[in-house]
């Protein structure tokens, strides 16, 4: 193998330690890989394997970035320039103070608001979408759909309002304000850092205010007026109550004389048994204990609260000898009766759903999640994870896609949008779910801060946007200090600093910010840009504008947004060049198209994060994704150009 020195000079790469990079053309027996070549190869098997979703993107990012060293198209000692990038900074401090925000309780105040809407799905809308909107542009837009997620869950209980017409247009909205301010999204951080790159001057925080602002005000007034009825109903999902319907799946299994699992605990129970099969409480002479609060051996007479199907009832009768407990006998006359006292607890009643009698799960702390794209728990089962022993949790159901899984509970592997039904200690559960990345939906309480410490996150925020107005910091610079303060004065605890971190994010922009500048110092973001150049070279400079908004959305659709950004800021500037204009309008469009995933759950995390709670399925976002995609596209080309001229 023989290989040729190519000298390729790089304009983004400066202050990168990625400049006048010699790259080796690879001759393998006369087929000849130019360096553009391998940088398309490697793109093109990282964008399949981001496709794929076999892999978490981070490890996808990380083997992308180590197979660019080893092809020589990214110099090893720059191979993790990356994580000192003023991007991946600026990102890491902003989802600390985003969760300083939540903290301290400026949110909790303004979603309070929102849960006195009225019955009106309009009003119920205008004011959801609008707060995330507002709410996205001054903190991570992810970290905002958290916080009104539960909040928009309750509103559609409380008002019989299915959740599936609130969540998407929620999800949709937090995209459309991120377009709003230089840290609202990670692509508007990428392009401002970009630029500082390539003309040593960054755009400011307010840089992306006059478009992203009108862009965001249109796609509210879309989703409001029409795009709502663009999204399915579905039917009798006013709550994920009857898809975890307990009462449906409850059963009383009585611990006989001749019954094997006598003298034994719940965990010698399941180890018998080689099944999580969870027990939610055990009830002894009329006195119930919660399941994972019982530590006992398990007597005569006990009667055990349990989740089990047909299966798993035949399993439990065959391998310890619980039977289920006899259907009740319903006497017609009794119909309109007040239930006696003992009929009050929780029996296994298989007739009609009409005719039975709610469970009461009083003091079983069952609480709904929803499993985060980031979370531990991704491709993994409950037996992997040591739900039980380890974060002191009991899985009693799993929904996906809109309906409850039926296949047993070890069995299942989660994935991200997952609504899990849990139960564990009302203490503990807030870190557990914490820990294992799951948003909690259900039984989530407003909490609200502190005034003081309210005072003071609002002060340190307006502290660093002044020192970034008037460059008297870097944004990265303003952010990190500003994040500092906040966990030095415990408006942020430490811990709840570190783990506001989304590390497979960092590991991502980290990770791929090499990568994206060896497409341009390769010559590849050139071969691109010349394409487009020739294939609109008798169109105006507009069309080649929208061309290559169109193509950045639908790579934003398929991968990372931050990953889109990354890719096509060198395209974008080298269109610029090529046109000879100015490089701003074309890295707006970018900046603007690499937010709009709004066409796949998996564009974004936080079209994934409705995905569960929502009942939807994949087909079901460009429904809305596509027109509002149509209305963003017209009212950004136009505005961009406005304010930014060529």
């Amino acid at each position: 193998m023989s290989a040729e020195d190519i000298s390729v000079e790089g304009s983004s790469a400066e202050g990168s330690g990625i400049e006048n990079v010699s790259i080796e053309a690879l001759d393998l027996g006369g087929l000849t890989l130019t360096p553009s070549t391998l940088v398309f190869i490697v793109l093109g098997l990282t964008l399949a394997a981001f496709i794929w979703g076999r892999f978490r993107y981070d490890l996808v990012a990380l083997a992308a970035l180590l197979g660019s060293v080893m092809l020589g198209l990214v110099p090893a000692e720059s191979a993790f320039a990356g994580f000192g990038h003023p991007a991946v900074i600026t990102v890491a401090a902003v989802l600390v103070l985003s969760r300083g925000f939540e903290r301290s309780g400026v949110v909790d105040i303004i979603a309070n608001q929102v849960l006195k809407v009225g019955e009106n799905l309009l009003l119920q809308l205008l004011v959801l979408v609008g707060t995330i909107v507002v709410l996205s542009g001054i903190m991570n837009n992810v970290g905002a759909l958290a916080l009104l997620l539960p909040v928009a869950m309750r509103l559609a209980r409380e008002h019989n309002t299915s959740p599936s017409l609130l969540l998407m247009p929620l999800a949709f909205g937090s995209l459309l304000g991120g377009l709003t301010t230089m840290i609202g999204t990670p692509p508007n951080i990428i392009i401002s850092s970009y630029r500082r790159d390539v003309t040593d001057e960054a755009f400011s925080m307010f840089s992306f205010s006059p478009v992203g602002i009108v862009v965001a005000l249109a796609g509210l007034a879309f989703i409001v007026l029409v795009g709502w009825r663009l999204t399915p109903k579905r039917s009798g999902q006013a709550s994920t109550d009857e898809m975890f319907d307990t009462a449906n799946y409850l059963v009383e299994l009585k611990v006989g004389e001749e019954s094997k699992a006598k003298g034994l605990t719940l965990q010698q129970l399941r180890d018998e048994l080689d099944e999580t099969i969870p027990v939610l409480a055990v009830v002894r002479d009329d006195n119930r204990r919660a399941g994972y609060n019982f530590h006992g051996a398990l007597e005569e007479g006990d009667i055990l609260l349990l989740e089990a199907g047909p299966d798993e009832l035949q399993m439990l009768e065959d391998k310890v000898g619980l039977s289920a407990i006899a259907e009740l006998e319903e006497d017609p006359e009794a119909e309109d009766a007040e239930p006696a006292e003992s009929d009050k607890d929780p029996v296994n009643k298989k007739d009609s759903a009409q005719d039975r009698q709610p469970v009461d799960t009083e003091g079983l702390q069952l609480i709904e999640a929803v499993v985060r794209n980031d979370s531990m728990m991704i491709n993994r089962s409950v037996r992997q994870l040591r739900l039980n022993h380890q974060f002191g949790l009991h899985l009693v159901a799993v929904a996906r896609d809109g309906g409850r899984l039926k296949q047993r509970l070890r069995d299942i592997r989660f994935k991200n949008g997952d609504v899990l039904l849990l139960q564990g200690s009302e203490n503990e559960m807030s870190d557990s779910l914490a820990s294992l990345g799951c948003l909690p939906l259900a039984s989530r309480e407003l909490h609200l801060g502190q005034p003081r410490k309210l005072a003071m996150s609002i002060a340190i925020f307006a502290l660093a946007i002044v020192a970034m107005l008037f460059d008297l910091l870097p944004a990265a610079v303003a952010m990190s200090s500003a994040a500092l303060i906040s966990l030095l004065i415990g408006v942020l605890p430490l811990r709840e600093g570190y783990q506001a971190i989304d590390g497979p994010v960092i590991v991502l922009l980290a990770a791929m910010i090499p990568v994206g500048e060896a497409l341009e110092t390769s010559g590849g973001a050139d071969l691109i840009a010349n394409a487009l150049l020739s294939f609109g070279s008798d169109w105006p400079v507009v069309v080649t504008m929208i061309g290559l908004f169109l193509l950045s959305m639908l790579l934003s659709n398929v991968v990372n947004n931050a990953a889109a950004a990354l890719l096509m800021a060198p395209i974008a500037v080298s269109l610029a060049n090529g046109f000879d204009v100015s490089l701003d309008p074309f890295l707006m469009v970018v900046a603007v198209s690499a937010s709009c995933a709004f066409l796949t759950p998996i564009g974004h995390q936080s079209n994934t994060l409705v995905l569960g709670p929502g009942g939807y399925r994949f087909g079901d976002y460009w429904k809305l994704g596509l027109p509002l995609s149509l209305v963003v596209l017209v009212v950004a080309i136009p505005m961009i150009l406005w304010v930014w001229p060529l």
